[in-house]
């Protein structure tokens, strides 16, 4: 049986501070090679989309970065985790992978199949996987404001 996504979906910050509960993830890994994305975790972001119903404990400890006119970045104060990548006007949450526990679920579901701002990648790696590439231009043309132009 074919799956699109996973249920409750658990994960936790590096020092426990932080523990997050999806409702529904999509199986469809991704990477970000933009400039931000690159500089906020010293490679690629590789990430799923998490929708919007995303549950974290101790708030507290949930800091937000107002990257853009129309996303912010999540992390953990007490360790700098981070925690997501949010768009602002719909709520959507795309989330590091590494977040979360996925003894919960079989990882022979999870697929990586796209890749975003391939013309901002860095030549020194290469993904062996075969994906859909999408430059910053063909991204922006789909889901930005027609006045922001970068990451």
């Amino acid at each position: 049986m074919q799956i699109d996504a996973i249920n409750d979906l658990q994960g936790q910050c590096l020092c426990g501070g932080v523990d997050v509960n999806v409702k529904q993830a999509s199986i469809h890994l991704g990477a970000c090679h933009c400039r931000m994305c690159r500089t906020w975790g010293g490679g690629p972001l590789l990430a799923l989309d998490c929708g919007t119903v995303v549950e974290f404990t101790d708030t507290q400890h949930v800091k937000v970065f107002n990257s853009s006119e129309w996303a912010e970045r999540g992390f953990c104060s007490s360790c700098g985790t981070h925690l997501f990548y949010r768009l602002k006007e719909s709520g959507q949450y795309i989330m590091p992978a590494g977040l979360f526990d996925f003894q919960q679920v079989d990882l022979q579901q999870m697929v990586f199949d796209h890749q975003v701002f391939i013309d901002q990648k860095p030549a020194y790696y290469e993904f062996a996987n075969q994906t859909k590439n999408m430059t910053g231009a063909e991204l922006f043309a789909m889901y930005a404001p027609a006045d922001e132009n970068q990451f």
